[in-house]
Formats: structure tokens, C-alpha cells, sequence
């Protein structure tokens, strides 16, 4: 009775209960989904903006709707209320007024202009990772840096496997003169001097995010489409693709339909590692000063910061060991996904 319910399993079913028996991957894969969705929420979580301020009866929430300057609710202070004080100072008087604040109340972008932050403090109950030259919070802007660059790899990564699908299927499902001339093009194409491109365009336009997914994609998209090319290739010579064909299905049936289906394993095995690839590219952009603009939260620009004041350790610790800890997650995540989907593991010949 078991070996019957082993076989009416699925393949996909299959490599899923074997990834899930590869411990280091699987729960690198749930530590990683966890942290990237609380980044999501990290304006309520790592802010200086109060959550909820009740004020002489009436209530505000500024984590949510934004700037309120500090005379809105009393306080003396040029620009935008300081709730920290504002609450140490109700709290001491005893006030009918109060407010919640984020688990850790410090901001990525609030700096020695803020009343409270100094330049290069170390570690502290405070401050779990420090300030940086220019007072602020290493911690926050850490946390606020890795949804930035998972983001942007994400991002990157999906649309450089839409273009490649659809370039490299094409060229392996026509082949032909089709084929030809899109090798010609993309030999062309990849030949483009890729860092010289971006500081180009960085002194000419400001660098912003999707500006920066732009660029890279340019290029970026030339690996998958080999992949699929040769995934093309091979499956449309087979039966299936023949009898869908005579049944009158059409060229863009038969390649989604029934040829892309079959040629899944090097999209998804190849996909962790090429998260890598992106994350890396962002934090080399950003550490070389042609990547996310200031102060945008970045590890590259962290790394930058830290290596010119190496003395202050918790400033060059915090992003080397963030990015290491993320990079080393993905790459076990890749390593099972691999050995998951190894076609060896379901062989009839093993």
C-alpha cells in the first residue's frame, strides 16, 4: 500500500518532500521567506515615527500618514516631532497624552541633526549596532538594506527569465535563419562593457532602483536565454510536441503549453544562484558610489563607509556579516533545489 501512494505522487510532489528532507536548504528557505515578509512591515517595526499618538483626545497615526511637525502636538522642536522625547516627557508628567512607538524607535534616515544621535557610538542597549559618521543607526539601516537588495534581485531575476524564456525558446523552437540572427544580435549584445555603461549613465541621470533594474537587464537576460534555447531544442523534437502539432495547436500553444512545462528544471534550479548574482551586483554598484543614491539604505554603501574608518568595527561587521549570512542561506537554498530536481534521483534506471 505504501509503494502504491509513492507512485501516485506527482514529480513536482516528489522533489518538493525531497527538498524538504534537505534540512540546511529548507530552513534556510523558511528563515529567508519569514525575514524578507517582516521587512515589509519594518515602518512599524524599526521607525521613529510613533505608531499611534493620542493627543488632547484625538488620535494620529504617523508611521502610517507621515510628517507631523513637532508644534502639532506641543513640542518645541524645529520640523518634524521628536517622538521619543515626546513620550519620555508625557510619561514624566504624568500626562493624559501617550503614544506607542516602534519595537526599536530609530529610523535609517535620521542622523546627527536629530537631537540624541551622535556620530560613531558603539553598540549599545541603544544602539544594538551602533551609528555610523553620520549618527545613524547601523541596525536600522541593515535591516532596511536586505529588502532592498532582495527586492532587487527578485525583481531582476524575474524579468531577465521573461526575456530569456521568450528570446531563447523562440530561438530554439523556430532554429533557422531565426536562430542565426538572433545569435549574431546577442553576440553584439553581449559584448557591451556593462560597468562602464552604468557609471555613463549614473554621471549623466541620478541612479534610482527600477533605473539600476533597467540597466542590468539590458545584458543580464543573455544567460537564460542559452538555457532555454538548448531546452527548446531538445523537446520540440519529441513525440508530444509532433502529436500537439497535427492536432492543430499553434506555435505559442505547443512552446507554453507543452514544451516550457518540460524544460522548468534549469529555470528553478538556476534561479537561487541568479538571486545571488543580483544581490551582489547591487552591492558592488553600491560600494563603488554608482548604485542606489544617498541615503538610500545599502550594505555597499555601508561597506564603504565602514572600510574608511576601519577602526570602528561594528561599522564593517554589520554589512559583511549581513550579506554573507543572506548569500550563504541562498546558496543552500540553490544546492537543494539542485539535488531536488536532479532527474537522476527518479531514474528508472537507478
Amino acid at each position: 500500500m505504501p509503494e502504491q501512494q509513492e507512485i501516485s505522487l506527482s514529480i513536482l510532489k516528489k522533489r518538493w518532500l525531497k527538498f524538504k528532507t534537505l534540512k540546511r536548504g529548507y530552513y534556510s528557505f523558511i528563515i529567508l521567506i519569514i525575514l524578507y515578509t517582516l521587512s515589509w512591515f519594518l515602518p512599524m517595526l524599526i521607525n521613529n515615527r510613533a505608531l499611534i499618538v493620542s493627543y488632547e483626545g484625538e488620535l494620529y497615526l504617523p508611521a502610517i500618514s507621515g510628517y507631523y511637525p513637532g508644534s502639532e502636538f506641543g513640542q518645541d522642536v524645529p520640523g518634524e516631532a521628536i517622538y521619543r522625547d515626546l513620550k519620555e516627557s508625557w510619561e514624566q508628567f504624568e500626562s493624559d497624552n501617550w503614544l506607542l512607538m516602534p519595537p526599536y524607535p530609530y529610523s535609517p534616515f535620521e542622523d546627527i541633526t536629530v537631537k540624541g544621535n551622535k556620530m560613531y557610538e558603539a553598540p549599545s542597549s541603544t544602539h544594538w549596532l551602533g551609528t555610523d559618521n553620520t549618527g545613524r543607526d547601523v541596525f536600522a539601516r541593515l535591516c532596511y538594506a536586505f529588502n532592498i537588495s532582495i527586492s532587487f534581485a527578485l525583481v531582476l531575476t524575474i524579468l531577465n527569465y521573461i526575456i530569456g524564456v521568450l528570446v531563447g525558446g523562440s530561438m530554439g523552437y523556430f532554429g533557422g535563419k531565426f536562430d542565426l540572427f538572433f545569435q549574431r544580435i546577442i553576440e553584439i549584445w553581449s559584448s557591451l562593457p556593462m560597468l562602464f555603461v552604468i557609471i555613463i549613465i549614473s554621471s549623466i541621470i541620478r541612479p534610482s532602483f527600477f533605473l539600476l533594474i533597467f540597466i542590468y537587464t539590458i545584458v543580464n537576460w543573455i544567460g537564460m536565454t542559452y538555457l532555454m534555447r538548448a531546452e527548446f531544442y531538445r523537446e520540440k523534437s519529441k513525440d508530444y510536441v509532433a502529436a500537439a502539432l497535427s492536432m492543430g495547436q499553434t506555435n505559442f500553444k505547443v512552446m507554453f503549453k507543452h514544451i516550457l512545462p518540460n524544460s522548468l528544471v534549469p529555470i528553478i534550479t538556476y534561479f537561487p544562484f541568479s538571486v545571488v548574482g543580483g544581490i551582489s551586483a547591487l552591492v558592488g554598484l553600491d560600494y563603488l558610489g554608482f548604485g542606489m543614491p544617498p541615503p538610500t539604505p545599502s550594505w555597499g554603501q555601508m561597506l564603504d563607509v565602514g572600510l574608511q574608518n576601519i577602526s570602528k568595527w561594528w561599522m564593517v561587521f554589520a554589512p559583511v556579516s549581513a550579506q554573507f549570512v543572506t548569500l550563504i542561506m541562498v546558496v543552500f537554498i540553490g544546492e537543494a533545489v539542485r539535488e531536488a530536481f536532479d532527474p537522476k534521483v527518479y531514474s528508472r534506471l537507478r
